[in-house]
C-alpha cells in the first residue's frame, strides 16, 4: 500500500518533530508583481499544454476532418495529440501557483504540421516543435485570443509566462529528389532507415556547384556563409538551391508555411540529416526537419521580426530557445540584442531568455554565453551532478568542480545564479524515472525522500528552479522523449497507465491534480522556504564542504552587504551524517530554517551540523543588535 496523503522524508521528519520552517506559511503569499522580480526570484513550472489539462474537448482534432493521420488526435498513442490545451492551463493556474511556481514555461504553441513521418513511422506535432505557421497558435491548443487570456490571467496573479521558441528549423516539408522522388531519373541515394537523406558536407558539395566539387557551376559569385560574407549583397548571388541535393516541395504544401518567405527552399541548408556531430550539427536537418539557412540575412531578419511580434502582441516575459547549439553564434549575435532591446522598449525590462544547449560540461555551456551572447542557458551540468549525487552515489566533491566553473559564464558567478536548474525534462526523461531505473526495488518512502532531496538541492543551490510538470505527482516512467510526456488529466495510454506512480495509489488513468500528494506538498513547502528568504534566492554561494567520499555537500548562501549567512547541508547517504563545517568566524548564534540546528558554533568559524539520512538542513546566522 503506497502512502497517498502523508509527507515523507526530510520534511516529514521536520514537521513531525515540530521544527519550525522559519518564514514558511501554510498558504503561499502572492508573488511580487512580475515586473519587480529578478530571475533568481522565479520558480518555473514547465509543461506541454497538450499533456496538462483538456479545458476544451471541441478543439481536440484542431478542426481537421478525417482520421488520426489527418488531424493527429489519438489519446491512446504516446506520439499523438491527447487533447490538452490553453484553456486547460488557464483552468489550472491555481494548481500551479499552489505549488509555489511564479512562472510558467510552455512548450511551443505555434501552428504545427499535424502529422509527419514515413509510413508506419507517423507521429503528431503535439509537442509543438514542427512549426508551419510561426505567427499563429496551433488549433489543437486554442487560439491567439486564448493565449492572450492566459498571459493576462497569469500576469493578474503576478506570474510570468515564458514561450518556447524555435529558429533552427520548421516542420518537415522539403524533400530531396535523390532520396524521396521515385520518378527521379538522376543519381539515386539510399535513404537512411528513418527515411532521412545522408548528410553531404560543404567541402564535398560546395554552395557553388551542383552535385559535388566536379559538378555543374551554380551560384558562381557566392562567397560562402562565414561571418565575413554574411551580407545581403553576397547572398543575392545564391539563386540555385541544388548544391547538395535537389530539394522540392510536395504538391499541396508549396505555401504551407507562414510568413511566406519560409516557403523558399533557398532559405534552407538542404544537405540531408544531421548526426549531431561537427559541421552537420549546424547544417544538417534535425531528424528530417527543414533546417533553416540561419546565416542568410533574410532568415535572420525574418526570425527577429517574428519573435518581436509575439513580445509586442502578448507582452510575454521571456523565451526559452530550442536547439540553440545547432545554430552558428553569428545568428545569435544579431538576434539576441534585437530581441532584448525590443522587450526593453516595450517596457518589459525583466525579459528573461535561456537557451537549450544540450551539453553536460559546464565549460561548453558557458561558451554559449560568450560567443552566442545568450543571457543564460539551461543548466544541464547541474542536472547531471544532482542525478549522480542523489541517485548514483557520487560524493559531494562533484559539486566543487561544477561550481568552480561558475566564473566562466559571461557575467561570472552572478550570471550563474540566473541559470535555470532542473532535474529532468521532456527530452531526457523524469528524475523519478532515473531513480527507478537505477534502483527498481526502492520502497516508496525512500524514493520520495530522494526525490525531495533532489528538489531541495534545486531550490536552495544557486540557479532558477525549474519544475517539470507531473514530477510533483510521482510520475516515474522509465525512458526519454514520448515515454516521459504523460498527461495530468486521465490518460488512455496503456504504457503510461501500467506504470506505478510514486507516493500514491492513483495511476495516470486517473486525474492527477492532487494537492495532497506527498511530493506536491513537499515541493510547496520547499518553495515557501525559498520565497520567504531572499538570501536563499539571491545570495552569493560558497561551498563549505564537498565530501571526497560520502554523499555530503554543504554550502553557504550569503548576503554580501550584511554578512547574513544561510548554511545549507545535504546528505544523500542512508544514514545521518555529523560533521563540522566552516562558517563566518563572526557568527555567534544560529537558528533553524529547516531541520534541527545547533544554537551556536563549536568555536570561531566551526559549526556542528547533523544531517538526517537522505535529507537536508538549513541553519542561518542570528546577528546580535
Amino acid at each position: 500500500m503506497k502512502p497517498s496523503h502523508v509527507l515523507t522524508g526530510a520534511l516529514a521528519a521536520m514537521l513531525c518533530a515540530g521544527t519550525a520552517l522559519a518564514g514558511a506559511q501554510e498558504a503561499l503569499p502572492a508573488p511580487q508583481p512580475a515586473t519587480d522580480r529578478v530571475p533568481e526570484d522565479e520558480i518555473i513550472y514547465f509543461l506541454l499544454p497538450d499533456r496538462f489539462e483538456n479545458g476544451n474537448p471541441d478543439n481536440d482534432r484542431g478542426g481537421i476532418e478525417g482520421g488520426r493521420l489527418d488531424h493527429g488526435f489519438d489519446p491512446e498513442d504516446t506520439g499523438f495529440y491527447h487533447g490538452g490545451d490553453l484553456q486547460g492551463l488557464i483552468d489550472r493556474l491555481d494548481y500551479i501557483q499552489g505549488l509555489g511556481a511564479t512562472a510558467v514555461w510552455l512548450s511551443p504553441i505555434f501552428h504545427n504540421k499535424p502529422v509527419q513521418g514515413g509510413e508506419g513511422q507517423e507521429s503528431a506535432g503535439y509537442h509543438g516543435y514542427w512549426i508551419t505557421d510561426f505567427l499563429d497558435v496551433d488549433p489543437h491548443l486554442g487560439s491567439r485570443e486564448d493565449f492572450a487570456r492566459l498571459v493576462e490571467e497569469a500576469h493578474g496573479r503576478g506570474m510570468r509566462v515564458y514561450m518556447d521558441i524555435i529558429t533552427n528549423h520548421t516542420a518537415d516539408v522539403i524533400a530531396y529528389r535523390e532520396c524521396h522522388d521515385p520518378e527521379y531519373e538522376g543519381e539515386r541515394v539510399e535513404p537512411r532507415e528513418d527515411g532521412g537523406c545522408p548528410y553531404r558536407s560543404v567541402a564535398d558539395y560546395p554552395w557553388t556547384t551542383r552535385g559535388g566539387v566536379d559538378g555543374e557551376a551554380i551560384n558562381e559569385n557566392f562567397l560562402g556563409d562565414d561571418p565575413r560574407h554574411q551580407t545581403a549583397e553576397n547572398f543575392a548571388n545564391l539563386t540555385d538551391p541544388d548544391w547538395a541535393y535537389t530539394p522540392f516541395t510536395p504538391e499541396g504544401e508549396e505555401d504551407i508555411k507562414n510568413p511566406a518567405w519560409l516557403n523558399d527552399p533557398l532559405l534552407y541548408h538542404n544537405r540531408g540529416d544531421t548526426t549531431f556531430e561537427g559541421e552537420n550539427s549546424l547544417y544538417g536537418d534535425f531528424v528530417g526537419l527543414d533546417d533553416l539557412f540561419t546565416a542568410h540575412p533574410t532568415v535572420i531578419e525574418g526570425m527577429i521580426d517574428i519573435y518581436k511580434s509575439w513580445i509586442t502582441d502578448f507582452r510575454v516575459d521571456g523565451f526559452r530557445i530550442d536547439t540553440a547549439r545547432h545554430i552558428a553564434p553569428e545568428f545569435w549575435q544579431a538576434f539576441m540584442p534585437e530581441i532584448m532591446d525590443h522587450a526593453e522598449a516595450e517596457g518589459i525590462g525583466h525579459f528573461y531568455v535561456f537557451g537549450e544547449v544540450y551539453e553536460f560540461g559546464a565549460g561548453r555551456l558557458a561558451s554559449h554565453t560568450h560567443r552566442s551572447e545568450f543571457p543564460t542557458v539551461l543548466d544541464f551540468a547541474f542536472q547531471g551532478a544532482v542525478r549522480d549525487f542523489v541517485i548514483n552515489g557520487e560524493p559531494g566533491e562533484i559539486f566543487l568542480g561544477l561550481f568552480e566553473q561558475d566564473a566562466v559564464y559571461a557575467g561570472g558567478e552572478e550570471a550563474a545564479r540566473r541559470l535555470p536548474t532542473f532535474l529532468g525534462n521532456h527530452d531526457m526523461g523524469r528524475f523519478a524515472g532515473f531513480l527507478r531505473d537505477a534502483h527498481p526495488d526502492k520502497a516508496d518512502d525512500e524514493a520520495i525522500a530522494r526525490i525531495e532531496l533532489a528538489h531541495a538541492m534545486m531550490m536552495f543551490l544557486r540557479g532558477v528552479p525549474t519544475l517539470y510538470y507531473g514530477d510533483e505527482q510521482g510520475f516515474a516512467t522509465v525512458g526519454d522523449d514520448q515515454r516521459a510526456r504523460e498527461s495530468l488529466f486521465p490518460s488512455q495510454v496503456e504504457l503510461y497507465n501500467a506504470t506505478n506512480l510514486i507516493g500514491t495509489d492513483a495511476t495516470t488513468a486517473d486525474e492527477n491534480f492532487d494537492t495532497d500528494h506527498p511530493i506536491y506538498r513537499a515541493v510547496a513547502e520547499l518553495s515557501a522556504i525559498r520565497s520567504a528568504h531572499p538570501v536563499l534566492r539571491r545570495g552569493e554561494q560558497r561551498v563549505r564542504h564537498a565530501d571526497l567520499d560520502a554523499g555530503v555537500l554543504a554550502v553557504s548562501r550569503i548576503n554580501p552587504e550584511t554578512g547574513e549567512e544561510y548554511l545549507v547541508a545535504f546528505n544523500a547517504e542512508d544514514s545521518a551524517q555529523d560533521l563540522n563545517v566552516i562558517v563566518d568566524g563572526a557568527a555567534r548564534r544560529f537558528e533553524a530554517v529547516a531541520g534541527e540546528c545547533a544554537p551556536e558554533p563549536n568555536a570561531a568559524a566551526s559549526y556542528p551540523v547533523s544531517i538526517p539520512a537522505r535529507g537536508f538542513v538549513i541553519c542561518r546566522t542570528v546577528w546580535e543588535d
